[in-house]
């Protein structure tokens, strides 16, 4: 009697070891899954171009951040290249001076701020900082556009629109 229970208690704490091996195991092979990961691709921080390339008068854009940089009184914004009405990329118009939004027609002007159509409010925006001369946009960071009638930049409509408020 004394050898089969020697046996069953053998048993009993192989099977538990072995499912505490198993236990460790995954949990081992899971470390790096459950690590927060520095943020990449949108989402994460892009240096830009230097800070005086950003021109006063127009935008310029920085395709891997998905944003456009412009200068307005001094100070450097970044915009969002999504249309905050139903997400289609708002593109930069020379002609008009203005952003126009190809699919709905929507327009904003160069600081993000709604001027026609049925977008809900403005560009949404990014956080950006100036380190060592180079524009460092934060896309993690997304801030709300400007509500709409909040437009705070007087530049009139320089010429012909680029989308001519049809459906593309």
């Amino acid at each position: 009697m004394s050898d089969e229970v020697r046996r069953r208690e053998f048993l009993s704490r192989g099977w538990k070891l072995s499912a505490g091996l198993m236990g460790l195991a995954g949990a081992w092979t899971s470390w790096d899954v459950i690590q927060p990961r520095k943020a990449s691709g949108l989402g994460g921080v892009f240096r830009t171009v230097p800070e005086d390339s950003v021109p006063d008068d127009s935008t310029a854009y920085v395709r891997e951040a998905q944003t456009y940089l412009t200068r307005v009184d001094g100070e450097i914004v970044a915009l969002w290249h999504r249309c905050p009405h139903l997400g289609c990329r708002v593109a930069w118009c020379d002609s008009s001076g203005q952003f126009e939004c190809p699919c709905h027609g929507s327009t904003f002007n160069r600081l993000g701020e709604h001027r026609t159509g049925p977008a809900p409010f403005g560009m949404q925006r990014f956080e950006l900082q100036v380190v060592d001369g180079v524009v460092e946009v934060d896309t993690g960071a997304v801030s709300a556009g400007p509500p709409l009638g909040a437009e705070t930049i007087d530049e009139p409509v320089r010429g012909p629109s680029c989308t001519d408020g049809t459906e593309t």
